[in-house]
């Protein structure tokens, strides 16, 4: 059940929206001239975001002039079948409007410039002599594309793959940075890693190990496709930018936080990929934990990527390790979600009929640090859940009853302060207000900020931001070393305890609000309860 029924005011009715031009802002400086080597230039990943993102970065303006896109695959691609397949996806997600990339129409020109961009090297990813025919091809594109020797190797490849690519990048010497005569480096090369990066902290560790042993630390760029969001990026400046939140962000005025990442969605046709996942191992250590972290870290003492990067980590370090008994997980059932039948996770392709992975999670933790120390942060996440919603709630401490001795103190609704990042990106206050009339008759209602009533729309998959700091290095969005394990640090006791555990499956159906378990868990000793997952949170009764 959720807690709050406020009533909204329309932003638009209030407020006119910002015109571009209207008021001066910052352009992003030029990129690096630079190849990105792609890795699984054939797979989903690089058809459906990486690509559809290079095309939008392009629109932009954004993408270097002098850049070169050459795809690695095993199949028996060739340059030509690779461009088509990829203009054919563009087309078809264009036309569909159904996923992240979205356009009337694309834009040949833009599009016939990026392509001739291309060009296409095919071969086994652990042998040597695929990376000797791609440095080869590096070489061309340098002379060709006048890329100055810069290169991304982005690894769209399965995570089993990300040490042997690392190893053999090394090995022929393609992610050596060699100095000049005067000791600065001719070139800049940066390997970009793809989630999961470990699936324990066990292996976390052990890949850090590895892929240290070749590359530096700065030159690895460990992506998190949610920092991409604006709405993410603007924690930040939303917390530090503004001094009116910053004296009540902290254990005296805060009562808990809710981070919620819901899908509608299944595991389509990911199911062999997450028989060996699971919505904990694929969600909470990354993306859950970096939302976390923005809303929970200390001030830092510049907006440069060291400083922000190291109190990030700062207070996943002050986490304490996740309670078995203080998580529940679930299963999806059979249901219906979004007025369409959905079966159950077992009924899915390439799942076990008597699976035990979980499809849904949810956590309290604590950060033991003097700023949170006594406030519960709830997380959840899961599919086939009733709506689709990524959102941080901050529930505000309780004012007291009193002074309202005439008002049903069941009506004193609690303040909250909502950033949602999906898929209305906004921020939001409900607070308190006497309706008009003689009688102190009070109701809860919302300050409402919508980023499409004042920002002009642009296109994003969500990987733009990501592509170019990694072309500028600027590191600040992606994960360090230390921060992965400490992600992993916290869920492990879990991990251990799930695998030894017989919960049965499956115990919410789909299309609802996940498990009863997890309305136990965050109701325990408290009045709190779950926001809704589904639009009254979010307008108007």
């Amino acid at each position: 059940m959720a807690d709050d029924h406020s009533t909204t005011a329309p932003t638009s009715a209030t407020v006119p929206a910002v015109k571009t031009g209207e008021a001066p802002h910052l352009k992003p400086k030029p990129a690096d001239p630079c190849a990105m080597v792609l890795f699984g230039a054939t797979g989903d990943l690089a058809k459906r975001l990486v690509v559809p993102a290079l095309y939008n970065l392009a629109i932009s303006g954004t993408l270097p002039h002098h850049f070169a896109l050459i795809g690695v695959a095993r199949g028996e691609d060739e340059v030509e079948s690779w461009r088509k397949s990829l203009h054919d996806a563009l087309q078809d997600f264009a036309k569909s409007k159904s996923g992240t990339f979205s356009a009337d129409k694309i834009d040949s020109k833009v599009w016939d410039r990026l392509s001739s961009q291309m060009s296409f090297v095919q071969g086994d990813l652990t042998t040597p002599q695929l990376y000797k025919e791609l440095g080869a091809e590096i070489d061309r594109a340098t002379k060709a594309q006048k890329t100055k020797g810069n290169v991304i190797f982005y690894l769209a490849v399965a995570d089993p793959l990300f040490g042997p690519v690392v190893d053999q990048l090394g090995k022929a010497k393609l992610v050596d940075e060699q100095p000049d005569a005067e000791g600065k480096t001719k070139f800049w090369r940066r390997v970009v890693i793809e989630k999961p990066f470990g699936h324990s902290l066990e292996s976390a560790r052990a890949l850090n190990a590895d892929i240290l042993k070749t590359l530096k630390e700065e030159q690895i760029f460990r992506i998190d496709h949610f920092l991409g969001k604006d709405t993410v990026q603007a924690i930040m400046a939303f917390r530090f930018a503004n001094g009116v939140f910053e004296p009540i962000w902290n254990r005296d005025r805060i009562d808990h936080v809710q981070i919620t990442a819901a899908e509608t969605v299944g595991v389509e046709k990911r199911g062999d990929f997450y028989e060996r996942t699971g919505a904990l191992r694929d969600m909470v250590p990354n993306h859950v934990f970096s939302l976390l972290s923005l809303v929970a870290m200390e001030p830092p003492t510049g907006f440069d990527a060291n400083a922000i990067r190291a109190r990030k980590t700062d207070v996943l370090a002050s986490i304490k390790e996740a309670s078995p008994d203080k998580a529940v997980r679930g299963q999806y059932a059979a249901g219906v979600v979004e007025g369409q039948k959905k079966v159950a996770y077992r009924d899915e392709p390439d799942v076990a009929r008597d699976s035990k992975v979980e499809t849904y999670v949810a956590m309290e933790l604590e950060i033991d640090n003097w700023r949170w120390a006594g406030v519960p942060f709830y997380l959840r996440t899961g599919k086939h859940l009733s709506g689709r919603m990524t959102e941080i709630a901050i529930r505000f401490k309780q004012a007291p009853y009193s002074i309202f001795q005439d008002t049903p103190v069941n009506a004193l609704k609690p303040n909250w302060l909502v950033i949602r990042i999906a898929p209305d990106e906004g921020i939001s206050l409900q607070f308190e207000v006497k309706r008009r009339g003689p009688v102190v008759d009070l109701a809860a209602v919302k300050m409402d900020f919508n980023y499409d009533d004042w920002f002009e729309k642009q296109a994003n998959v969500g990987y733009e931001t990501l592509l170019y700091d990694v072309m500028i290095g600027d590191p600040t969005l992606f994960m360090r070393a230390d921060t992965v394990e400490q992600g992993w640090r916290i869920v492990q006791p879990v991990i251990d305890a799930w695998a030894e555990d017989q919960t049965r499956f499956p115990n919410y159906e789909s299309g609802s609000e996940g498990p009863k378990a997890a309305d136990d868990l965050i109701s325990r000793g408290s009045d709190r309860a779950w926001r809704l997952i589904t639009g009254p949170s979010r307008r108007p009764e």
